[in-house]
C-alpha cells in the first residue's frame, strides 16, 4: 500500500461530469434548496434538543449556546457554499474531501457523515415519538411505554451521565422512518413538495407559538443568565459551552443543501444561496424560540424529549397546545425527510465510487431514485431510535458534525492551493495568505478553530464519563472508528481499485495522483 494509493484524487472535471450524467432529474432551484435547507435546521434543534441542552447543561444561558453554535456553523457554511459552487456533485463534503485531499480521507468523511445523518435520523424520531405520544395522550390515547420509549435511558447527576435498561423499545420512532422512507422512495420533486408544505406549516405554528407564548413569560425565568455551575459540565460557562456543543448538529440541514446538487437546475448560483439562506433564518427562529421556551417554563424542568409541548400545556390553553404538537410534527416530519434525503445522496456517492455496495447506487426505473439507499439508510436508524436515548446519540452526531466541518474547510484550501484555475461563483470573505505554496484563508481557519471547540467539550465529557466507569459512549465511538477502518480495508480499497481501472480503460474519469 503506497501512500499515492491512498491519497489518489478524483479530478473536478469528472465530478462535473458524472453531476451533469446521474440520472437524477434536475428540478430543484434556490427558493426550494433553502426551504430544504430551513426544513432540516429548524427542528431537533428547537423541538427536541433545547430541552435537555438547557435542564442539564446551559439553563436560559441556551440563547448563548445558539449564538455560539450558529457562529461556528456560519463560518463553514461560507466554505460549503464556495466549493458547492465550484464542484456541484451529489456527495456534498465527501466528493469535495476526493477532489482536494484524496480517497482515505474521503473514506474518513463519508464515514463520519454516516455516522452524522444516520445517528440524526435516530434522534429526530425519538423527538417526534415523544411528541406524538403526548399529542395522543391530549386525546386521552396513551400508548405504553414498551412502545413508545428507547431501550437505554440516561439521567445526569453530579455533572456525570449514567444509563439504565428501560425494557421498551422505541417502536412508534422507528415506524416514523419506514414513513419517511416511503416517501424518499416516490421521488425527488414529490419529496420537495412534502417538505415545502411541512416547512411552511411548521413556520407559522412556532411564530404562533412565539406570539402567544410573548404573553406568558416570566423574565425571572431568565435570572441568572447562566447558572453557577455545580460540577463538570453542568451550568456555568462550562455548560453554556457544552450544550453548544450538542446544538451544534441542529445546523446540518445546510451541508444537506449541498447534497442535493445531482439534482439541481444551476447549482453554481442556487447553491450558495441555498445554503447561506438557510442558515441565516434559522438562526434566528432557533434564538427567538429559546428565548421564549425558557422564559415561559424553568430551566430544570425542560429535560423532556418534547420540551414544546411541556410549554404550550404551561400556558394554559388545550386547543393551543393540541395545534403547537401537530406544528412540532410537522417539523420534525420535515428534517426526517430532508436527512434521509441527504443521507441517502452520500450514500449514492460513495456507492458510484466503489466504496459502498452498489445496491446504494442502483436508481429506481420508476422514480430514478436511490431507493435501495434509502430503505437501508432509514432501516438502521430505525433500529438505532429504537435502542438509544437523546443524549448519546445528539453526542455522536455532533462529534461526527464537527470533525466533517474541519475536513470540509481543510478541502476548501487545499482546492485553493492546487486548483486555483476552476472557476468559483462564490468565493469566502477576507481572502487569506501563504505559507510557501499553501494557500491558508481566515474564514476556513476560523472555521476550524470553532469547530474544535464544539467537538472538545463532548471529548472530555465521554472521556470524563468513561474514567468513572461509563464507558459505553466511548466503546460505541471506538467500535464504530474500528469498523470503517475494516470496511475500508477489505472492501473500500479492493471495490475503488476496480472502479479507477475500469475508468482508466475507457478514458474516462481517470483520478488525479496526490
Amino acid at each position: 500500500m503506497t501512500a499515492s494509493r491512498l491519497l489518489a484524487r478524483k479530478s473536478i472535471e469528472t465530478l462535473q461530469r458524472q453531476n451533469r450524467d446521474n440520472g437524477m432529474r434536475k428540478v430543484l432551484g434556490p427558493l426550494q434548496l433553502t426551504l430544504l435547507g430551513i426544513g432540516c435546521i429548524v427542528g431537533a434543534g428547537i423541538y427536541v434538543m433545547i430541552g435537555p441542552a438547557a435542564a442539564s447543561y446551559a439553563g436560559p444561558g441556551v440563547m448563548i449556546s445558539f449564538l455560539i453554535a450558529g457562529a461556528a456553523c456560519s463560518l463553514t457554511a461560507l466554505c460549503y457554499a464556495e466549493l458547492a459552487s465550484a464542484v456541484p456533485t451529489a456527495g456534498s463534503s465527501y466528493a469535495y474531501c476526493y477532489a482536494a485531499m484524496g480517497e482515505v480521507y474521503a473514506w474518513t468523511l463519508g464515514w463520519l457523515l454516516m455516522l452524522e445523518y444516520g445517528l440524526a435520523g435516530s434522534l429526530l424520531a425519538v423527538g417526534f415519538a415523544g411528541y406524538l405520544t403526548s399529542l395522543l395522550g391530549d386525546f386521552g390515547i396513551h400508548l405504553p411505554t414498551a412502545i413508545s420509549v428507547s431501550w437505554l435511558q440516561s439521567s445526569v447527576a453530579n455533572g456525570h451521565i449514567s444509563f439504565h435498561r428501560s425494557g421498551g423499545f422505541n417502536l412508534v420512532a422507528a415506524g416514523a422512518l419506514v414513513c419517511i422512507a416511503a416517501v424518499l422512495v416516490a421521488g425527488v420533486s414529490k419529496a420537495a413538495w412534502v417538505n415545502t408544505l411541512l416547512v411552511a406549516i411548521k413556520i407559522a405554528v412556532l411564530a404562533s407559538f412565539v406570539a402567544i407564548g410573548v404573553g406568558a413569560v416570566d423574565v425571572q425565568h431568565w435570572v441568572p443568565l447562566i447558572p453557577p455551575n455545580e460540577g463538570g459540565f453542568t451550568y456555568g460557562w462550562q455548560g453554556v459551552l457544552r450544550a453548544s456543543s450538542i446544538l451544534f448538529f441542529a445546523y446540518l440541514g445546510f451541508e444537506t443543501v449541498s447534497t442535493a446538487a445531482g439534482e439541481t437546475a444551476n447549482p453554481q448560483r442556487a447553491m450558495p444561496i441555498g445554503i447561506l439562506g438557510a442558515l441565516g433564518v434559522s438562526t434566528l427562529i432557533y434564538i427567538v424560540v429559546a428565548a421564549v421556551l425558557t422564559g415561559i417554563v424553568p430551566f430544570r424542568e425542560l429535560g423532556v424529549p418534547d420540551p414544546i409541548a411541556v410549554a404550550v400545556d404551561r400556558i394554559g390553553h388545550p386547543g393551543f397546545a393540541v395545534l403547537i404538537k401537530v406544528g412540532a410534527l410537522a417539523g420534525l416530519s420535515s428534517v426526517l425527510l430532508v436527512n434521509g434525503y441527504g443521507h441517502s445522496r452520500i450514500c449514492y456517492a460513495m456507492s458510484l465510487d466503489g466504496l459502498l455496495p452498489t445496491a446504494f447506487a442502483r436508481l429506481s426505473t420508476r422514480f430514478r431514485t436511490p431507493w435501495i439507499g434509502c430503505i437501508l439508510v432509514c432501516g438502521i436508524s430505525a433500529v438505532l431510535a429504537a435502542l438509544f436515548p437523546l443524549s448519546i446519540l445528539g453526542d455522536f452526531v455532533s462529534i461526527g458534525t464537527a470533525l466533517a466541518f474541519i475536513i470540509v474547510a481543510l478541502s476548501l484550501m487545499w482546492l485553493r492551493t492546487t486548483r486555483p484555475d476552476i472557476p468559483r461563483p462564490f468565493r469566502v470573505p477576507l481572502g487569506g495568505f501563504r505559507i510557501g505554496r499553501i494557500w491558508v484563508g481566515y474564514i476556513p481557519t476560523a472555521a476550524i478553530v470553532l469547530c474544535v471547540a464544539m467537538v472538545l467539550p463532548i471529548a472530555l465529557d465521554i472521556a470524563d464519563s468513561a474514567r468513572h466507569g461509563n464507558v459505553l459512549p466511548a466503546a460505541i465511538l471506538g467500535g464504530y472508528a474500528c469498523l470503517g477502518v475494516l470496511i475500508y480495508a477489505f472492501f473500500g480499497m479492493k471495490s475503488a481499485r476496480l472502479v479507477r481501472e475500469a475508468a482508466s480503460e475507457d478514458g474516462q474519469g481517470i483520478p488525479e495522483s496526490a
